[in-house]
C-alpha cells in the first residue's frame, strides 16, 4: 500500500535511507529527523508498506521541481517499489505547476540506471561531482 508518511514514520524512513549503501547521505547525520520534519511541512513523503513493514518511499520538493529522496530498502530491492512510488512524487510536482522534474545521484550507480530505465535524460554533472537527470512531466 503506498501512503503519505506522518511524523511517527520518520525513523523507518531513516533507516531505509541509512540501509542504502550507494547513498552518500547515509550518515544520519547528514539528514536528521529535523530534516524530514521540516520535509514534511512543505511536502508529501510517500511511502510504500506493507503488513511486514515500510519498505521505500519517494518525495518531490514543489520549492525547485526535484525529486528530494526515492530509497527502497535493500531487502525489498526488485519488487518495484521505486516504480510503483516515482509517479507520486512526480504528480507533486505537476501539481505544484512544474513542467519538468530534475534530480542528481551518483554516476554509474544503481539509481543511476534505474532513472535512465524510466526515462529520465542525462542532464549533466553536478559540481559535487553527481550525475545530473531532468524529465518532462
Amino acid at each position: 500500500m503506498i501512503r503519505t508518511a506522518t511524523d511517527t514514520d520518520i525513523p523507518a524512513l531513516m533507516r531505509i535511507r541509512a540501509a542504502v549503501q550507494e547513498n552518500r547521505l547515509n550518515d544520519p547525520s547528514r539528514v536528521p529527523a529535523s530534516a524530514y520534519q521540516e520535509f514534511l511541512a512543505v511536502s508529501r513523503i510517500w511511502l510504500f508498506e506493507d503488513e511486514t513493514g515500510i519498505h521505500g518511499f519517494a518525495a518531490a520538493d514543489p520549492r525547485d521541481g526535484s525529486i528530494w529522496a526515492l530509497f527502497i530498502d535493500p531487502a525489498a530491492e526488485g519488487r518495484g517499489i521505486g516504480k510503483a512510488l516515482l509517479p507520486y512524487a512526480l504528480d507533486d510536482l505537476r501539481t505544484g505547476g512544474w513542467t519538468q522534474a530534475h534530480l542528481s545521484t551518483g554516476p554509474g550507480t544503481r539509481a543511476d540506471t534505474f532513472y535512465r530505465r524510466q526515462g529520465w535524460e542525462p542532464a549533466g554533472m553536478t559540481e559535487g561531482g553527481e550525475q545530473g537527470f531532468v524529465r518532462a512531466l
